[in-house]
Order: structure tokens, then sequence, then C-alpha cells
């Protein structure tokens, strides 16, 4: 299977509807962390940003925010843009408009339950980046669909966290969206991977910059 950590120009040509990355000259790269929040290396997440005074966008599963509503909490008060992720991690190709919709904004409702009187911002990322014309005519209505430029394969095995390090460092460039997982498949290439991203880029005089 090929790897593409950088999603190709002409996907992004004919997706313009979607958010694939930030137009900027700044010296500023979006972090984003998928499928979260859990035990353990969530806050391990939150210590390494914290440790480079970078801000992040974690798009979270409703169903591990009901579960883990304390450790979601801790992201949003660390200062950390909130997105929705449906509440199922539920995959587009396996389900129906309405219920795939419905999913979404029982996310939502989770979110808004565990941030009462917040307005955290309006993003969705659709799960293994699956989604429909129809789904985004819907979801434009209330949210910005974001997806990537850089996936980090952290959650993979094909290349060594080494090696997906050094590829995902070659492709970063300023106004990138960063795909990472808060989830255990990823834990160990993470932890690798993370520390040291943060601290390249910190020592070029990047910013690490949460969506809006």
């Amino acid at each position: 299977m090929r790897h593409f950590y950088k999603t190709p120009a002409l996907l992004k040509k004919v997706s313009r509807n979607l958010i694939w990355d930030v137009q900027t000259t700044a010296k500023e790269i979006f972090l984003t962390f998928d499928d979260g929040p859990i035990p353990g290396l969530t806050d391990y997440i939150l210590r390494e940003l914290e440790h480079f005074e970078a801000k992040a966008t974690f798009f979270c599963v409703g169903d591990n925010i009901r579960k883990h509503p304390e450790i979601f909490q801790k992201v949003y008060k660390k200062g950390h843009a909130i997105g929705n992720h449906t509440f199922n991690h539920l995959k587009k190709w396996q389900a129906d408009l309405n219920t795939y919709l419905e999913n979404t904004e029982q996310c939502r409702k989770i979110i808004e339950t565990y941030l009462p009187g917040k307005t955290p911002e309006q993003l969705f990322r659709p799960p293994y980046g699956q989604v429909s014309p129809a789904a985004i005519r819907n979801l434009k209505k209330n949210y910005k669909i974001i997806m990537w430029d850089i996936l980090t394969y952290d959650f993979d095995e094909y290349h060594t966290a080494s090696e997906s390090l050094t590829i995902t460092i070659k492709h970063t460039r300023p106004g990138s969206i960063v795909v990472w997982h808060d989830n255990y498949k990823a834990e160990k290439k993470l932890k690798y991977m993370l520390p040291r991203y943060l601290e390249h880029f910190s020592a070029l005089g990047y910013k690490f910059t949460k969506l809006s």
C-alpha cells in the first residue's frame, strides 16, 4: 500500500470545499489529534504540547468524551481547540446519510454537555477522511470540515517511527495541518515522533497554533 504522507495537490484542488491547510507565509503549523480523549495518552500529549508552548486542535470522539469527561475538560482548559469526530468514530461508507449526521449531532451534544456555557470551535473531521458530497453539503451548514496536509502515520507499522518522523518533517510547510492520533494503536510511534517533531520545528522558530 502506498503511503501518502503529503496530501496530493490534485485531491486538494478537486475538493476545495474542504480545508486541507491554512494559507499563510508565517512559521505556523496546525497540529491536530484525532480519536481521544483517553487515559494516559491524552495527558502525555498535553504535557508535550505545554513543554513547547504549543496549541493544537483535538478532534474528539463523543463516546470517549462520555467515558472520560474530566480528561476532555482538561484539554479545553489547557487552551486547545475542540473538534467533532462523530460519536462512534463512524465510517461514512458504512452508514447512510441520516445515521451519519445523527452520529455527528450526538457528538456535538456531548461536547456541549461537558462544556456548559462555552462555545467551542465548530470544526469537524470525518473519521478515516470518509465523507460524501451530500454529507459535506449538510455539515458545512454548521461546521468547517477539516482534512489534512500531512498524515504522520503514527498508527502504522509500515515505516519505523524514525522513518515516519523524517518523512513528516520533510513534507511539513508553513500552514500545514498535521494529523496525529490520540489512540493506543498510535501510542508507541507517537511518543517517539511527537517530542522530536516539536523540538525540530521549535528550533526553527515555528509556532504551533490551534484551528479556529
